[in-house]
């Protein structure tokens, strides 16, 4: 994926929080929006256990910001029918497909960025089947599952780096880096310089409310330590 980008995860938190007509508290919603643009995602894809809501809503926002295209997997026609009714005006700027998302999946190896609901049924294999198109594309890809608290231990390998974010009902956020391109001389060709990043969660005593922050470095993880 490409390097973050501040600017266009502002701008798709803002433009989250006014599709979702709160006007004053934000939700998890905005916060997916920022992260899924941050990350400059062109090919946006979400799983979801019922009717699409506010967080499909938010991959439009941040689609807007990119560029990028949405895809919505359904699990039923009717429930097809209540998302259209639900996005309102924005029913036009998803393409909807139905069926098995563990299944569908396969159809989206180029998908950047992958939005999990982990109410949906068998929500370990529909991660795990994430991951799996994540190994063929050519770019990295983030997969992030919502409603991920008290669902228990996910599947978790040394190829994924698995972060757990205690945000609304719980964010698992999965990391598939792309390939690094080496060359005769040792040298990482990338574009973007390889930085280290964590995400850091701190609640207000006052007044309870969480601030989430996401502190990179350009050091070695050995110099962070030291």
């Amino acid at each position: 994926m490409a390097c973050w980008s501040a600017e266009n995860a502002t701008k798709a938190y803002l433009r989250a929080l006014k599709m979702g007509k709160r006007g004053k508290e934000p939700d998890v919603a905005e916060f997916i929006s920022a992260i899924a643009a941050g990350n400059n995602a062109q090919h946006m894809v979400i799983t979801c256990a019922g009717v699409a809501g506010s967080t499909a809503l938010a991959l439009v926002a941040a689609s807007r910001q990119t560029g990028g295209r949405v895809v919505c997997i359904l699990n039923s026609l009717e429930h097809y029918q209540a998302s259209k009714n639900a996005l309102g005006n924005y029913r036009d700027c998803i393409d909807f497909v139905i069926g098995d998302a563990k299944l569908l999946l396969n159809d989206y190896k180029t998908a950047d960025f992958v939005l999990v609901d982990c109410n949906i049924s068998d929500h370990k294999g529909v991660l795990r089947a994430a991951q799996e198109v994540a190994k063929h594309g050519e770019g990295g890809a983030l997969i992030v599952g919502y409603n991920a608290l008290n669902k228990g231990p996910c599947w978790s390998s040394s190829e994924f780096k698995t972060h757990f974010l205690p945000i609304g009902e719980g964010l698992l956020v999965i990391r598939k880096g792309a390939a690094n391109k080496v060359g005769s001389d040792g040298v990482n060709n990338n574009n973007c310089r390889k930085i280290r990043s964590r995400w850091v969660v701190k609640v207000d005593k006052w007044t309870g409310e969480e601030h989430v922050f996401r502190i990179t470095s350009p050091f070695p993880e050995e110099m962070i330590k030291a």
